[in-house]
């Protein structure tokens, strides 16, 4: 077939259509030589056109062809040396996935052809696979860009107001029966008008999406039955999974997430993406050529010793350098792409310790967090890291830069070590329930830098952390029963599923102490999918693996009376500023009024001293927040005035009685929440300065002092 091609440009890097015809550029700095492959179907085992890059700039390989339009296939084959032992695996009987695709039609049929060694030759990975991988590795896919946005901007909704709800594409809508079957599990199902008023009445403003960046899913799994179902394997940082398409895969996916957040922009709804820039789904030096490895691999991986090994800060087998420039353009690339081109509102960054390695040390600093900084467009959405890997020096809770936000894994430990009745001190406690000023105070950071979570997609839901000692992980072919050392979870009482009506009801008001201190902690809470009714994954903590029931939200069996506690707490939240401020408390008398912006209590009513704040034994508080000590300004610079609180933890196993403040702190009190008795926004019961209140063991009591 007889084919017009033109010099074209170095930039942009990917496949550009321009309306006449399509612009390809590949960086391959140690290549010398690269085949442009095009394909007429998603079936044909060959490509029916291959061109031979001739131009080339600053390691950029490149060639416009004209006539091209959106859906056309094409891959790329890439020569260079096969020198694993100095890092170079260039096989040119291997397609590769563009880096830089803006879709990709399918995904792997796995064989050991997309390997670019001789899978079972002794001598592994320095043997070299003639084999023809084309007919079991998906197309790259050349996609029309124009989209009806219809005139809706993104929310831009302030950390302060921010409620995050992290969420599995499929797994959230896969079993929901209101949700039309053909959709269910997809991008659509997510823009579909139930799900959205699902979200808008519980609360939510931000919804986290575990991994859509193409990924891959292990063949150990696949040969087991299961796969890679959270999707941290990435192997396409511009297109959006195909599996969570119901529309098509010649592009059609693009579109098709593109709607989906404009539907939940127009609802005042942000998207935010848990992207995987640390590694990707090649795996280590007995992992297969798909893309980056076949391309540069000595320029896009971190390589120890002479080349032929990998360093691995993620326990996926590799590590992405960040360190070099072409690795930094494309994660600059790919985010500039989802902020402009699929107006995302953010990132939540996967094992983010990694990208602050320079060499072996992990330097807060380092290029990475500079060139963002700098960076006019995605300095200017909601970024959060995964503050830690599995590197020397990877736990870095509290060390990243100001502008951004933090999952804060001493939140989590410290709230359920709390309610589980382990030894703590309530110094820690009241850190951790006012923001962390200790992790984020002293680099002029607020208590907005972190992000406080009990639970996460990985470990035990909220039900199995109230329900399970153990973990049981059975089905991913393992038998992790470590006792509740890592998840700090207790069973109260029984393991697993019971009909003791006494143990239910206490993890029932487990569940509710753990809900309640969480929107009611200053900073931004991030509640997990499911929690809010309830759901259980049966004791697995860790579910990567398991593509079905398991996984998925049980929608049919939701608890609703559990449900319904939680849209009133979130409302709670959201309508009173007392629980979600921008600045730092003081402890210090307000000016003209005389109390402190927060005061803290012993049972007996007398306000904590020094002593009190380091014993492992204390597990019962009270903790007065002034609604009209909040020392920041609305839009217009107004002052902002709210009610005052008082919030009574009881985390001992007996019941207690609490006196409440002298009048000082106030005359009169009411109760607005109870999670003994499963009570929010009651205000049937009212109290007065010194009085007595009964406090149930293990529960939270919510006074009100009405702002007058």
């Amino acid at each position: 077939m007889t084919i017009a091609v033109y010099p074209g440009s170095p930039f942009p890097l990917g496949a550009t259509w321009d309306g006449k015809g399509v612009n390809f550029a590949l960086y391959a700095d140690n290549a010398y030589g690269v085949d442009l492959c095009l394909f007429q179907s998603k079936e044909d085992d060959a490509e029916s056109v291959k061109i031979r890059i001739s131009e080339r700039s600053h390691h950029v390989w490149h060639v416009y062809v004209p006539d091209l339009k959106p859906g056309q296939l094409y891959g790329y084959r890439v020569y260079g040396p096969f020198e694993p032992w100095n890092g170079h695996r260039y096989n040119p009987n291997k397609l590769l996935i563009d880096p830089y695709a803006k879709a990709i039609s399918g995904t792997i049929d796995w064989h050991d052809a997309l390997f670019g060694y001789e899978v079972g030759h002794p001598d592994e990975d320095l043997s070299f696979s003639g084999i023809d991988s084309a007919p079991y590795i998906p197309r790259s896919v050349v996609v029309d860009s124009a989209f009806d946005w219809q005139g809706v901007k993104q929310p831009k909704i302030s950390y302060h107001k921010t409620i995050i709800y992290e969420a599995h594409v499929k797994g959230f809508t896969k079993l929901c029966p209101d949700i039309p079957e053909e959709i269910r599990g997809t991008y659509a199902a997510l823009a579909h008008p139930v799900t959205i008023g699902y979200l808008k009445e519980l609360g939510i403003t931000a919804l986290e999406l575990m991994p859509v960046h193409h990924f891959v899913a292990d063949r150990h799994l696949k040969e087991q039955g299961l796969t890679n179902y959270w999707g941290y394997n990435t192997i396409g940082y511009f297109a959006p999974d195909v599996r969570y398409s119901s529309s098509g895969t010649l592009g059609e996916q693009v579109t098709e997430f593109k709607t989906m957040v404009r539907e939940l922009h127009k609802a005042g709804i942000e998207v935010i993406l848990d992207v995987v820039y640390n590694h990707t789904g090649e795996g280590s030096h007995l992992g297969p050529t798909l893309s980056f490895r076949g391309i540069d691999n000595a320029s896009y991986y971190r390589l120890a010793g002479d080349g032929r090994y990998y360093m691995d800060y993620t326990g996926t087998g590799n590590t992405l350098n960040a360190m070099q420039p072409n690795v930094l353009r494309l994660i600059m690339d790919s985010l500039r792409y989802w902020i402009l081109e699929m107006h995302v509102d953010g990132f939540r960054f996967d094992l983010a310790a990694t990208l602050a390695r320079e060499l072996h040390a992990v330097d807060r600093l380092g290029s990475f967090f500079d060139i963002i900084h700098q960076d006019p467009v995605i300095s200017q959405v909601k970024l959060i890291a995964e503050p830690w890997d599995i590197g020397e020096g990877g736990y870095l809770v509290g060390k990243f830069p100001p502008g951004w936000a933090e999952w804060n894994g001493k939140y989590r430990d410290c709230i359920r070590d709390y309610w589980r009745g382990a030894d703590s001190m309530l110094a820690e406690f009241a850190e951790r329930f006012t923001g962390s000023s200790d992790l984020y105070r002293d680099d002029y950071r607020r208590p907005t830098a972190s992000v406080n979570f009990v639970t996460a997609h990985d470990g035990f839901t909220l039900n199995d952390l109230v329900s399970y000692n153990e973990k049981y992980n059975l089905a991913n072919g393992e038998n992790n029963m470590d006792g509740d050392s890592h998840n700090r979870s207790w069973n109260c009482g029984v393991e697993g599923p019971t009909r003791n009506r006494a143990v239910n009801q206490l993890r029932d008001r487990q569940k509710r102490n753990f809900l309640t201190t969480l929107f009611l902690s200053q900073g931004v809470p991030m509640l997990v999918a499911g929690d809010e009714f309830g759901q259980t994954q049966h004791g697995n903590n860790n579910a990567y693996c398991q593509d079905n029931e398991i996984s998925w939200l049980n929608w049919e069996k939701a608890d609703k009376a559990l449900l319904e506690f939680t849209r009133k707490l979130i409302r709670l939240r959201v309508k009173h500023p007392t629980f979600r401020r921008r600045r730092w408390f003081k402890g210090q008398p307000i000016k003209g009024i005389g109390l402190e912006d927060i005061a803290w209590f012993r049972p007996d009513g007398t306000e904590m001293s020094e002593e009190n704040w380091n014993h492992d034994y204390a597990k019962s508080l009270g903790i007065f927040l002034n609604g009209r000590g909040i020392r920041s300004v609305g839009p217009k610079g107004e002052k902002i005035l709210d009610d005052s609180f008082y919030i009574i933890f009881n985390a001992h196993h007996e019941m207690l009685t609490f006196r409440l403040p002298p009048e000082r702190w106030g005359n009169q009190w009411i109760e607005v929440l109870d999670t003994s008795e499963n009570k929010v926004a009651d205000e049937s019961t009212s109290y007065e300065a010194g009085d007595t209140i009964k406090v149930e063991g293990r529960s939270v009591v919510l006074l009100k002092q009405p702002l007058v």
